[in-house]
């Protein structure tokens, strides 16, 4: 639908800042959506309007009565993104400080000899506190490894290790490294088979600009998402949380209500932003379909977005004109295969006979921004098991262009051509 309307395309680009030039850099094409996506205009306006404003929320006067009401659209905005009919959301420092929050909550209140059940395509954000609350809390950490051909962890990988005595479980929505999508829907029912009582958190970081999310669906107590990844900005994160989770023992200030998750005054304008980033998607389900409600329409949108940056990563993977495709140089390995219907607009390869610091470097001079994953804290464990020290990561988004594909297609080639 998108790549067949340039009216619409253009449209798309004109609601993001900084959608084809660097305020430092000058003219760029923008490949580095998984390290945090460009930022809608609207985003821009509303913080700055926020950021001026010096009253609180909970306060007997108009402005915060205005404060209140804002944040209150926001989380009912967000319920309808994601599709939550029950639980609540609330704002933190980011998406990893929340995700450490939530799994600590549900290891710390875990029976005592249970287990954690994790998978090793996860990022650290979550990966990192289940091991560590698992130890503190006294239970084994139990890890279902991931697919290192496809990228993936599917619900069969999960069933085959799971037991009666998992008490938490983690699932990464997508990866920041391989662009794979994850099944959740598939693993929370395969681990709610064995232990239906576990809690089930979900880091949605990476999944939630690409757009089709379903919290109902997923049957989990927790997810987690980045703004600044999902067209908002940097500086706070967003979680939901079932009802069960919400009422566990958690930390926060002695007799305060039992609800209550967040810690201090939180910024109104965070909340405003993601009421922006929400109206963005029900436009855009608007100009796509003939949707008549705005679930209707933030699905019909969620559907397009994946749709064309499929288009984009096949166009980029098999060619284009008289451009080869990654698939078609010799000297490009692609992570995950050239043909995996999980992808989400990713594509991560390795170039033969460079390290991917110079591939980004040089790519970067030619005013395409990219970006290297290295096997440390971060990606370690997806790249260690392949032999990879490095990889260089390009991350799309639906207002990238084919064009811009092109354009990495020429650089690329020219490096097989000058080796």
């Amino acid at each position: 639908m998108i790549q067949n309307a340039p009216d619409l395309i253009s449209a798309i680009r004109n609601r993001f800042a900084h959608v084809d030039a660097c305020p430092f850099q000058g003219e760029r094409i923008f490949f580095e959506n998984a390290g945090g996506a460009l930022t809608l205009k609207s985003v821009v306006e509303t913080s700055g309007f926020y950021a001026a404003i010096p009253d609180n929320q909970g306060r007997d006067n108009v402005a915060a009565h205005a404060l209140v009401k804002t944040i209150n659209k926001a989380k009912a905005d967000l319920a309808v993104f994601m599709n939550a009919g029950s639980g609540q959301f609330f704002v933190g420092e980011s998406g990893t400080e929340l995700l450490f929050r939530m799994i600590r909550t549900a290891c710390v209140n875990a029976p005592k000899g249970g287990k954690v059940i994790g998978s090793s395509i996860e990022h650290p954000a979550s990966r990192s506190a289940a091991r560590r609350w698992a130890d503190i809390a006294g239970l084994e950490y139990v890890n279902v490894q991931h697919q290192d051909e496809t990228g993936l962890v599917r619900p069969e990988d999960y069933a085959a290790r799971v037991t009666p005595d998992v008490a938490v479980a983690t699932i990464i929505h997508a990866s920041p490294v391989t662009g794979m999508g994850m099944d959740v829907a598939g693993i929370s029912k395969a681990i709610r088979a064995v232990a239906p009582d576990c809690f089930i958190i979900v880091d949605g970081i990476q999944h939630a600009a690409h757009g089709q999310l379903d919290l109902d669906a997923y049957d989990v107590d927790g997810y987690a998402i980045s703004p600044y990844k999902v067209f908002s900005r940097h500086g706070f994160g967003v979680a939901w949380i079932s009802d069960r989770l919400t009422m566990q023992p958690h930390d926060q200030l002695i007799d305060a209500p039992a609800t209550g998750w967040e810690f201090g005054t939180r910024d109104t304008g965070a909340y405003a932003t993601m009421s922006d980033v929400v109206a963005y998607f029900d436009w855009l389900g608007g100009e796509v379909s003939d949707a008549e409600n705005p679930r209707q329409r933030i699905e019909a949108a969620g559907r397009a977005i994946h749709a064309y940056e499929t288009h984009l990563t096949d166009t980029m993977i098999n060619g284009t004109g008289n451009l080869p495709g990654l698939r078609d140089m010799p000297h490009v390995q692609i992570l995950g295969g050239a043909d995996n219907p999980a992808r989400e607009g990713l594509v991560s390869i390795v170039v033969e006979g460079m390290a991917s610091p110079d591939v980004v470097t040089m790519l970067n001079e030619q005013g395409i921004r990219t970006h290297t994953r290295k096997a440390d804290h971060y990606s370690g464990n997806v790249l260690d098991p392949m032999g990879l020290t490095d990889c260089i990561r390009i991350s799309m988004c639906h207002y990238n262009t084919e064009q811009e594909v092109s354009a990495l297609l020429g650089a690329l080639k020219s490096v097989g051509e000058a080796g």
